[in-house]
């Protein structure tokens, strides 16, 4: 894909969410898939390779919840593979300080490596298993809490209160959509409500997303 259709797909993909990027996130964001090719030739990061798939279902997958990202200060992606959301959302709101965690070592690197080559600072790769102790496991508590199809809602929901700091929410990125009484059932079991919930789709392949933000009752 070259640069000039890179582009005109980005910003047709991002008026289709209805979200808006700055012109630096662009070339950044062609240089992380670059970064993210070489390395899958190499090591298996993600089934996802064509150029087309990877900007819709990688890089606006994830830029697609900055409307419930925005305004955080830190930002902590769980089971985040090769860094996504985190790595995206990162480059549009570069204050914020981001931690990615996932289980897997070589991802982590990928991540650690993709975070040098872009010059980003406040992004932490980390090792590790998230199972309801960050003290323990050494995951910084966070403002928003995010992951994209980690786990199973109901696992989730039990999981996250643990990692967000008083006063933070919990963003699941959904790949079906939940009815608005289901997702506030499962917030009540768990003394969580529901903050907001929206269902949009991918622009160029019409995958259905849902995107629900829960916060401590």
């Amino acid at each position: 894909m070259d640069n000039a259709r890179f582009a005109d797909q980005l910003a047709s993909g991002c008026s289709a969410l209805g979200i808006t990027v700055g012109p630096e996130v662009g070339p950044k964001l062609q240089r992380l898939m670059a970064e993210l090719l070489k390395w899958n030739a190499k090591v298996n990061l993600t089934a996802i390779t064509a150029p087309e798939e990877v900007l819709e279902k990688h890089f606006l997958d994830s830029l697609a919840v900055l409307p419930e990202v925005r305004g955080a200060t830190s930002l902590l992606d769980l089971g985040a593979g090769a860094g996504f959301p985190g790595l995206p959302l990162k480059l549009e709101l570069p204050e914020m300080g981001v931690t990615l965690v996932d289980t897997v070592g070589k991802k982590i690197a990928f991540i650690k490596a993709a975070a040098a080559s872009l010059g980003l600072v406040g992004v932490r790769g980390l090792h590790a298993r998230a199972e309801g102790k960050p003290e323990t496991e050494g995951i910084p508590r966070a403002q928003v809490l995010i992951a994209r199809a980690f786990m199973d809602l109901p696992d989730w929901l039990n999981l996250a209160p643990a990692y967000v700091e008083e006063g933070g929410r919990v963003v699941a990125m959904l790949g079906k959509q939940q009815m608005d009484a289901e997702l506030q059932a499962r917030a009540a079991e768990r003394n969580l409500r529901v903050v907001s919930a929206r269902s949009y789709r991918l622009p160029f392949s019409g995958a259905e997303r849902q995107v629900a933000v829960f916060a401590k009752q």
